[in-house]
């Protein structure tokens, strides 16, 4: 049946049909005194997000470009920094800051373990001279379904006293507690396509003041990316560029249904998706990817060893139009994904479920119960 799709993966996300309406609008002039109006409401709306008073500032980019501009505009050739590289998105930091021929060292685990702690501090402990410019960490590790702790990361950064802490929240920004100016983060990115719940194409960059007394001395050359430009435009409503209207029509509806739901509403809602998700996984006797006291907000990674991974998903997407997420790198064909990020609700979640059991079923899994996971998942979802 054509038109009912649905993505459970760990972006792109579904979009409201409020968002979408939000997007077939007319686009008016980017200049104009109207759009200044929409662009002032989404600043003001973007600090409530990411619970700031400081700038957050938006890009014609995907989280990527995001993160290409929080290290292009604090950093310089050379420069020594930490990355933290438990994943796909960890590595690809690395090799991202390395283009730029900053200095990095990597601090690793193993993809679907977390990144330790301790390894941060100890590093950050033996710097006595202070060497160290910056810590560059993946909140929510979605190649894998690890949540990093940033908390205790950040606060062994703060102890150092001088790097920066740059944040890849991508997939956890929306999703669970980023307390920007709480935990002092200097520089935090995200993506449109996730938490969002809108399309591709618009990043994000929260940038505290000690990352712009950084930006001063910084020496990558950079242009369209200058967030110095988009500082300075943003505190008149403007952009430095001509920007995505009609996509930022669609952030205006999204951050208005955010706010009425509020931000602990929203929290609340993924933690029950992850939890109930998990809990399911467990009831079909699959093996779960990453540990409980790490468990991503954002994806489901589940590891079978009965049944092949692809099959899973080939079968969930011919027979139930719902589309999960593979492996990615050495662990592709090994695990398959189910995102549980942004505009989906319990409904989502039971239908999801429900079609797995079928899915294991059709390929020749004698341990499953028929309904055993999804009142597993309906437990914790009526709570």
């Amino acid at each position: 049946m054509d038109n009912k799709l649905m993505l459970m993966i760990p972006g792109p996300t579904p979009v409201p049909e409020k968002v979408l309406l939000a997007m077939a609008k007319h686009p008016i002039g980017h200049r104009s005194g109207e759009f200044s109006k929409v662009i002032a409401e989404l600043t003001e709306n973007l600090q409530w997000l990411h619970q700031t008073k400081n700038d957050v500032l938006m890009l014609t980019a995907s989280g990527t470009g995001a993160m290409e501009a929080a290290i292009i505009n604090f950093l310089s050739p050379g420069d020594r920094v930490l990355v933290g590289n438990n994943g796909k998105f960890g590595e690809r930091w690395a090799k991202l800051a390395k283009a730029f021929g900053v200095a990095v060292e990597e601090i690793t685990a193993e993809w679907g373990k977390p990144l330790s702690v301790e390894d941060f501090r100890s590093k950050l402990q033996a710097d006595s001279e202070k060497t160290i410019k910056a810590v560059i960490i993946t909140h929510s590790e979605t190649s894998t379904g690890v949540l990093n702790d940033l908390e205790g990361i950040n606060k062994a950064v703060k102890e150092h006293g001088e790097a920066l802490i740059i944040v890849d929240a991508v997939t956890s920004l929306g999703a669970c507690n980023v307390p920007v100016d709480q935990w002092e983060l200097d520089v935090v990115a995200s993506g449109s396509q996730k938490g969002y719940m809108i399309p591709p194409g618009l990043g994000f960059v929260a940038v505290g003041p000690k990352a712009w007394q950084a930006y001063k001395s910084a020496k990558i050359p950079r242009f369209y990316l200058d967030l110095g430009k988009y500082k300075k435009a943003t505190d008149e409503n403007s952009s430095p560029f001509t920007p995505p209207i009609n996509l930022m029509y669609g952030l205006q509806a999204a951050l208005q249904m955010q706010k009425e739901e509020g931000l602990e509403a929203i929290f609340k809602r993924h933690e029950k998706a992850t939890a109930a998700t998990r809990a399911a996984i467990k009831a079909l006797s699959l093996p779960l990817f990453a540990p409980d006291d790490a468990a991503s907000p954002a994806i489901t990674a589940v590891a079978p060893i009965s049944v092949d991974a692809e099959k899973v998903r080939s079968v969930m997407k011919k027979r139930f139009d719902i589309v999960l997420a593979g492996g990615q790198d050495h662990l592709k064909g090994k695990i398959f994904r189910m995102g549980h990020l942004g505009f989906v609700s319990p409904r989502d979640i039971l239908a999801a479920i429900a079609s797995l059991e079928a899915t294991l079923i059709e390929l020749g899994n004698t341990q499953v119960t028929p309904g055993q996971a999804v009142a597993a998942a309906a437990q914790i979802l009526i709570q």
